[in-house]
């Protein structure tokens, strides 16, 4: 198997899964248990909990442990906008973002709360001058997320930071692409609230985290599941030690081989790229220059995308997001950008990783081409 679907998820490191291992066998008590036992394992967490701190550049009292970025994105929006109803109901987002935010947002305004969704330019970023023109008295939080998991196209998340701030409203952002590929440091950027989750960068599946501002102001929030107080009261229920050990490892493996996964993964888009953009009628979705060196989304004009990747035998590529792909609809990100029906149909994003060749690559340029005459 060729895989390049790693904006979908990510393989899971095997030096991930070797740290995991004795918390799915022999390590295996309750954090929260006031034996030895227990305590032994929350000493676990706590060391974790200071890795995945220090990916971010935060406190890692800032960081509250979720089962991914869905349910961190959740808590985000719903946990502020129930804390700070008194001080308005308007939250700005974008419309490209993942279907966490927009179902989330949906299920806010369907509760009483004003949505305004950005539109985005042709190569996928909003405007900030819309940002602003679209801030309210009664704006409690903006969110636009870092990296977009169909285009790998990057908002100006500082200056859309900074917009918000200077209208007193919160910004949150979804980073579930961004971390573990970039630097990031939510201080510098301004950020109140950060969604991730560790399957995007080589850890387990069923774990992420939601960073949480404590300080210059203190984010306060509402808890949306209940039960036991764990998470400072923010997330009740048992802690996924082994999912936190492995996300911990991931986190740690990404800052150590950040550059070197960059410089690798960059020379393959680019030869990938470089290579199919010369097909007739090929072209590029998103902006060319502010997007993430994984992730190359292309277009072929008059072709079927989902004929292309239904052909492609032990390749694994995709038409958009897997949390839509079920759904025999254009891509609704592709459209925003103003895309036609035909042309979001013909685009297949190719997402790459740590773990890619080079002769994956030739070997998905040499079997795709020729897909692509017949594809219609």
């Amino acid at each position: 198997m060729i895989y390049l679907d790693n904006n979908s998820t990510t393989q899971l490191d095997p030096r991930v899964l070797e740290v995991m291992m004795p918390f799915l066998t022999s390590e295996f008590g309750n954090a929260a248990s006031s034996h030895t036992f227990g305590r032994r394992i929350n000493n676990h967490v706590k060391s974790a909990r200071e890795n995945i701190a220090a990916l971010l550049q935060c406190d890692p009292g800032e960081v509250v442990f979720t089962s991914g970025a869905t349910e961190a994105v959740n808590l985000g929006l719903k946990g502020v906008a129930k804390n700070y109803r008194s001080k308005g109901n308007h939250i700005i987002t974008a419309n490209t973002e993942h279907p966490a935010v927009l179902d989330t947002c949906k299920s806010l305004e369907a509760d009483g709360y004003d949505i305004t969704y950005l539109p985005v330019d042709r190569d996928g970023l909003i405007d900030l001058m819309e940002l602003k023109a679209a801030i309210k008295e009664a704006t409690i939080l903006i969110c636009v997320m870092y990296v977009n998991n169909e285009t790998g196209v990057i908002q100006p998340i500082s200056d859309i930071a900074d917009t918000a701030h200077e209208h007193g409203a919160l910004f949150m952002c979804d980073a579930t692409q961004a971390i573990g590929r970039i630097p990031i440091n939510v201080y510098s950027l301004g950020i109140d609230l950060l969604a991730f989750s560790a399957h995007k960068f080589y850890g387990p599946k069923g774990i992420g985290g939601l960073f949480i501002q404590h300080k210059q102001p203190k984010v306060k929030m509402s808890p949306i599941l209940h039960g036991g107080g764990h998470e400072h009261g923010l997330r009740s229920g048992t802690l996924n030690v082994p999912g936190i050990v492995g996300m911990a490892m991931a986190a740690q493996l990404a800052m150590n081989e950040m550059q070197r996964d960059a410089d690798h993964v960059t020379m393959l888009r680019t030869y990938l790229e470089e290579s199919l953009l010369k097909e007739e009628n090929a072209f590029l979705n998103g902006s060319y220059d502010h997007r993430l060196y994984n992730t190359a989304n292309l277009g072929f004009k008059g072709i079927d995308a989902n004929v292309v990747i239904g052909r492609l035998q032990g390749i694994a590529l995709s038409n958009g997001s897997a949390c839509t792909s079920a759904i025999m609809e254009p891509s609704h990100v592709l459209k925003a950008m103003g895309l036609s029906n035909e042309d979001a149909y013909s685009s297949i994003r190719f997402s790459l990783g740590r773990f890619n060749s080079l002769m994956d690559i030739e070997t998905t340029i040499s079997t795709i081409k020729p897909l692509l005459v017949n594809a219609f």
